[in-house]
């Protein structure tokens, strides 16, 4: 008799609780702390938690509220021993002033003291601080642009292939290639080793062919001519060394920049957005990021909030979850919370924040004003972050299944980072003029004792044989009298 009597008390307890919170019509979920850590008898101090379904703050999984706020506030309801119910907010909006002077969202609950309290992605903002109190910021954050990778892509300029290497470090390169084989050129003709009759033979290292012969060693072939004086080898061996290296670093830097991906973003602040026309751009209705931009005296950020303000109907949404489906589905780039734009990147890999995050902020807990939770939960914050548990969080719920790329900041290559593979190839160039003056001078040497010369005159003579300056002179003087007569 005893068991039946108390079957049917619980059967009607329960009909009578599910009758209850069917008539309540609301999104309440009741949260108690465990009774192992409060214990069973002790009468812990009720809080109404409003908060606002957002991924990976608060979601719903299998009929339970669950996300980094539900997972925050279990921690301060356990360091600051008091129980919960958590509803969600019934406008879905986080709190602006409405067209009548009222507050909405969960700012406009805690006014009206259907809450206690609000657990969520909430910025703190100058406008929210006049009416309610906020706690230490548990999170940092900004304001960035969430696109998606394929609308942001550049097509390829024409001369793609010269983008490893910078303009300034190209002229270099062109510079040093005409030098070294003006270099190949005069020591192939001063080099006796090389051109040992001038009068009868024929110099194959004409300027011409110099630059063939350095073109060809650009390309990791040999051509001729073989050089055969060492004056003339030493600058052909310190080119050759000077070409490989060259090449291994051009290829390394291609292959990276193909690799990578790493171009330059189109989009890479909130000025070029506003200058391209490929993408419609807004953020959250009645956001925090909405009244930043229409606040701000910057005049970027004014040509965002006219642009916005404009379409407002049109590129205005009403949640984070459509603003992340729009940005995949069209050519559209969402303006809201860095972090939260970090989070999206995670879970969508065809989705990218560009690199600019402005007007740095935080979210905190919002409370009645003079309530007495304020200073308590943001003690109870600052005891969690130097516990290390706000970056347990962090990383627990913004966890990626995306295989990233490491993205590094890819530049091309500055002649600064190519100064010691220059300098080496000016000192080779450098000892292949100093062997072929020396060879030169060996030779000027022998000839001065066979025909009872000096040696700086026979030294001169061929100089002058070698470089056709008295043929010249000759033919000048035979052309200027030619034209007297």
């Amino acid at each position: 008799m005893d068991k039946g009597l108390h079957f049917m008390f619980c059967v009607l307890t329960t009909v009578l609780l599910l009758r209850e919170s069917s008539h309540a019509g609301e999104n309440i979920w009741p949260t108690m702390l465990d009774t192992d850590l409060m214990g069973p008898e002790e009468n812990l101090p009720t809080l109404t938690v409003t908060t606002i379904l957002e991924d990976p703050y608060v979601m719903v999984r299998r009929a339970e509220l669950e996300g980094y706020c539900i997972d925050l506030l279990k921690a301060l309801a356990s360091m600051l021993h008091f129980s919960y119910k958590v509803k969600v907010v019934g406008d879905g909006k986080y709190g602006a002033v409405s067209s009548n002077g009222s507050w909405t969202g969960m700012i406009g609950e805690i006014l009206r003291k259907e809450a206690d309290i609000a657990v969520a992605p909430l910025t703190v903002t100058s406008a929210r601080e006049e009416v309610v109190s906020f706690t230490t910021p548990f999170l940092q954050t900004g304001i960035g642009i969430l696109l998606r990778k394929d609308t942001m892509s550049q097509e390829m300029s024409f001369f793609h292939f010269l983008a490893p290497f910078s303009k300034e470090t190209w002229t270099g390169l062109l510079f040093a290639y005409v030098l070294t084989c003006f270099c190949l050129f005069l020591v192939a003709r001063l080099s006796p080793c090389e051109w040992n009759e001038p009068k009868n033979e024929e110099n194959h290292f004409t300027f011409l062919n110099s630059l063939w012969f350095g073109a060809g060693a650009l390309a990791l072939q040999g051509v001729t001519p073989r050089p055969k004086a060492l004056s003339v080898r030493v600058i052909a061996a310190i080119w050759w060394l000077f070409t490989i290296a060259l090449l291994a670093a051009y290829i390394a830097n291609f292959t990276a920049l193909l690799s990578s991906g790493s171009e330059q973003l189109p989009i890479q602040t909130f000025e070029d957005l506003v200058k391209q026309r490929k993408l419609e751009f807004g953020t959250l209705d009645g956001s925090s990021t909405f009244y930043f931009f229409k606040n701000s005296k910057n005049p970027i950020h004014q040509m965002i909030y006219e642009y916005m303000d404009k379409r407002r109907d049109h590129v205005l949404v009403k949640t984070y979850q459509e603003a992340v489906q729009r940005v995949m589905d069209s050519n559209y780039a969402f303006i809201g919370e860095s972090i939260s734009q970090d989070l999206a990147a995670a879970r969508h890999c065809n989705l990218i924040r560009a690199p600019e995050v402005i007007g740095a902020r935080g979210f905190g807990i919002a409370t009645a004003q003079a309530s007495s939770w304020t200073k308590k939960l943001s003690i109870a914050v600052l005891k969690l972050r130097e516990l290390g548990d706000l970056d347990y969080l962090r990383n627990k719920w913004w966890e990626t299944s995306c295989l990233h790329k490491s993205r590094e900041r890819w530049s091309p290559l500055q002649p600064q980072a190519l100064g010691g593979l220059f300098l080496t190839l000016a000192i080779g160039l450098a000892l292949g003029v100093i062997a072929a003056v020396v060879e030169l001078s060996n030779k000027s040497r022998h000839a001065a004792g066979h025909v009872k010369k000096s040696c700086c005159s026979i030294f001169t003579e061929e100089m002058c044989t070698r470089l056709r300056i008295k043929e010249n002179a000759r033919q000048s003087q035979e052309t200027s009298g030619r034209a007297n007569a």
